[in-house]
């Protein structure tokens, strides 16, 4: 470092500068007036938004207590070296526990406890280490490991015409990428190229990754604060979610937002894209059927395309292999991923109008591992998994019975303010009885009750319980998993 860089060497006191004075003095001076600006621009604590409304972080209290009354020692001293060497970040590091190996529903950390998995990143329809899906992928190692970009490989051409079999409607163009974020970019630069137009219009508290382009046309403050300027053009508006309606639907949608989405368009004149989360999986947001059909009509009318990101639901989660078949209608563009790669390779896709193969001269994805020939093959073995083992209408049957069940608990237990599912992704959301107020604190106490009974989810929005377990889970599990739930929730309401 030169000399005009370094501060005083200790005991020389703030006017004893080494090298060039009065370089260190202007130093000083601009690093005071950042200071100061950033005191204008950051919100003062009180106003400073509630990170916590946004998931299950891993900075509170809560979570240094837990570790400490259930990890060991050697545990917790892997949880120290992981936390030297990767950067921190919320939401995962520092991490919570150290897992070695999982399979089926179920994973098991370090002290040999068996965790049932009803977050799983949203990777694991077929479960864990699933033997189909295992053996494929290590058939395809001892052939063709890789495939070069220039070059393509039967596998990837399988996928490719298997999902465009899937996909409803004229959906029958396919790219692959590495990740739900990558496929999103890719959406997005499609539209861009077939529209000519570079705006879209997107959801509050919607998530759609976390690469810039991504957080831009998403809508939760964990990944979008302090991260600007981000993408011009990305437009926002209020989220179809019927109990906390922006328009006073008062819990029944009548699609007023989805007609507000049209005044947007109408307004803007030159939007690319809508883009939605299909259902939202963070807090179970499932739109009725009209807010879809006023969209795609609103799209159509004004030379919109609708994007609907299926990322973390596609492949039977809510009882269809897409999630936009419950609606009856077709998108111009379905992103799927997560589950894709079995919960074994990363995986991603972009299903796209055949109308939407404009972009020959340019490179939309171009990824490395674009046509991997192992990431196909886990994702063939995935889709013949759910077919031949019948998951999409296991998880209709098994959604139906745990919301019944939920609707059940909810008589029972005040802190419980609404419960909905859409086959077997449900939400519990818990509510202070008096005031109504999400009971954020309540829900936080009775997600780590239940780790400490091996029972694993996601808060979102920070006080719905999301629950999405494998749609490969035995009747007997869901029930076992449901009695933890109702059972940590009736000991944070006795102890208020």
């Amino acid at each position: 470092m030169p000399p005009s860089y370094l501060p005083p060497q200790a005991g020389e006191g703030d006017t004893r500068l080494r090298g060039n004075d009065d370089c260190y003095t202007i130093g000083a001076f601009f690093n005071k007036l950042l200071e100061r600006t950033m005191a204008t621009r950051r919100p003062r604590n009180k106003t400073t938004p509630d990170l916590t409304a946004e998931g299950d972080v891993n900075l509170t209290p809560r979570r240094k207590d837990w570790e400490a009354r259930h990890l060991s020692a050697a545990t917790r001293e892997l949880l120290d070296e992981d936390a030297r060497y990767f950067l921190h970040q919320s939401l995962s590091t520092p991490c919570l526990n150290a897992l070695r190996s999982c399979a089926g529903i179920y994973l098991e950390d370090h002290e040999g406890r068996r965790i049932m998995d009803f977050h799983g990143n949203s990777v694991h329809q077929v479960g864990y280490a699933h033997p189909h899906v295992i053996d494929a992928v290590k058939r395809q190692l001892d052939v063709l490991p890789f495939s070069p970009r220039r070059f393509t490989n039967g596998t990837a051409v399988q996928l490719a015409r298997k999902l465009a079999e899937l996909a409803p409607g004229d959906l029958s163009k396919v790219l692959f990428a590495p990740g739900g974020t990558a496929a999103i970019g890719i959406a997005l630069k499609l539209a861009r190229v077939a529209t000519g137009r570079h705006k879209t219009v997107s959801m509050w508290d919607a998530f759609h990754g976390a690469s810039l382009d991504a957080i831009s046309v998403g809508g939760e403050a964990a990944f979008r604060r302090d991260i600007g300027p981000l993408l011009p053009g990305t437009e926002h508006v209020q989220p179809c979610a019927p109990r906390n309606c922006h328009f006073g639907c008062g819990g029944t949608c009548t699609a007023r937002c989805a007609e507000y989405v049209e005044y947007v368009l109408k307004k803007e004149e030159d939007v690319a894209a809508v883009v939605v989360e299909t259902v939202r999986s963070t807090d179970v947001q499932a739109p009725p059927r009209k807010y879809y059909e006023t969209l795609r009509e609103a799209c159509d009318r004004h030379g919109a395309l609708l994007i609907l990101d299926e990322i973390p639901i596609c492949l039977g989660r809510t009882g269809k292999m897409f999630a936009v078949e419950h609606y009856g209608i077709v998108p111009d563009m379905i992103v799927l991923g997560k589950g894709l790669g079995g919960a074994v390779f990363p995986m991603a896709a972009v299903i796209a109008r055949a109308g939407l193969d404009v972009a020959a001269d340019r490179a939309l994805g171009h990824y490395t591992h674009e046509k991997s020939p192992l990431g196909c093959a886990a994702a063939l073995a995935t889709l013949e998994v759910i077919e031949q083992e019948r998951l999409l209408a296991r998880a209709e049957t098994l959604g139906a019975h745990a919301l019944l069940r939920m609707k059940d608990m909810q008589q029972r237990q005040p802190l419980i303010g609404d419960v909905r599912g859409i086959g077997l992704l449900l939400g519990i959301e818990l509510n202070h009885p008096r005031s109504g107020e999400p009971a954020r604190d309540e829900a936080e106490q009775v997600m780590y009750r239940c780790l400490s009974r091996g029972l694993s989810f996601k808060l979102g929005q920070g006080n719905v319980l999301t629950l999405s377990p494998p749609l490969i889970i035995a009747d007997e599990e869901l029930e076992r998993a449901l009695g933890i739930i109702e059972t940590a929730i009736g000991e944070v309401a006795a102890s208020l």
